[in-house]
Formats: C-alpha cells, sequence, structure tokens
C-alpha cells in the first residue's frame, strides 16, 4: 500500500484549508492503490491553522528534544506534531505501506526541504517530524516531485 499526503490527493487540509492536487495520486487513491494521511489532523489541528516552522533544526532534532514546532503567533505546537507524527508511523504499519509520499515544505511532511524557521518563505535542507520518524522506522518517504520522477 501507499500512503500519500491527504493534500496531494486534493483534500483541502492545509494550513489555509487549500489542497495541492496532484492529479497522479488523487487517481491512485480512486483506484484504491493509495490511501491518504494527514500527520496535522491526526495530531490535532483544525483546518485551517496557523502555519507554522521547526525552529532551531529539522524534523530529526524535533525527534530528539533539540528543535521545536511554532506557529507564527509564537505558540509551541510540538507536541500536536509529535502526536501527528506517531499516528501516522502507527497507520503506515497498521497498512504495511512500503512507501509514503509527503507534501514537500511541511514542518510535518517534507522529506528533503523544510521553511527556515523565519517565516519568511525561505527553505532549507531537512526533514519534517513525520518523514524523519516514518524514515528512522524503515519507511520509504519521497516528496510528489520524487513521485513524478520515479513513477511517470
Amino acid at each position: 500500500m501507499i500512503l500519500v499526503s491527504s493534500c496531494l490527493a486534493g483534500l483541502e487540509v492545509r494550513y489555509n484549508g487549500t489542497h495541492c492536487l496532484n492529479s497522479k495520486i488523487s487517481k491512485l487513491v480512486e483506484e484504491n492503490k493509495a490511501m491518504t494521511i494527514c500527520p496535522e489532523l491526526l495530531g490535532g489541528f483544525s483546518t485551517p491553522r496557523e502555519p507554522a516552522e521547526i525552529i532551531g533544526g529539522n524534523g530529526e532534532d524535533v525527534l530528539d528534544g533539540k528543535a521545536r514546532v511554532v506557529d507564527q503567533t509564537g505558540k509551541d505546537v510540538t507536541q500536536l506534531y509529535l502526536k501527528g507524527a506517531f499516528a501516522a508511523l502507527e497507520k503506515a504499519k497498521e497498512l504495511h505501506a512500503h512507501i509514503v509520499v509527503l507534501k514537500e515544505n511541511s514542518p510535518s511532511c517534507g522529506s528533503s526541504k523544510i521553511y527556515n524557521g523565519k517565516f519568511i518563505g525561505e527553505k532549507i535542507e531537512g526533514m519534517g517530524v513525520t518523514s524523519a520518524l516514518l524514515m528512522r522506522n524503515g519507511i520509504k518517504v519521497i516528496s510528489e516531485e520524487q513521485f513524478a520522477e520515479t513513477f511517470l
């Protein structure tokens, strides 16, 4: 089974209530070859919500207690991101997911790039919290860009 970020399948679950529809990913869901997942919703967030970024590192650092996730108002939302990441891991294990396609740049889902923690739209190398946890547990995570290169 393939797990995919809900927003990539067209569900309006992003922080601002939008989606990032990828028609190939949506088709996989329609054909029951993939299932959707949104770590932020699993963590307890609602839609819409304040944008958040990782401060002081990346998702691996958050897992190690060395960095935190903060929303644009300054509220520490690290625990909700961790809760969502662990719920996503359980879902991936339950479904025996062999690959997970997550939305790049997200503080949860980014697999190679995230925002720099300064809320200025600048990206840096790094993983989000969920991507880091899934990878630590041996689950392959790719971005929608890598999906397009690999599966199309």
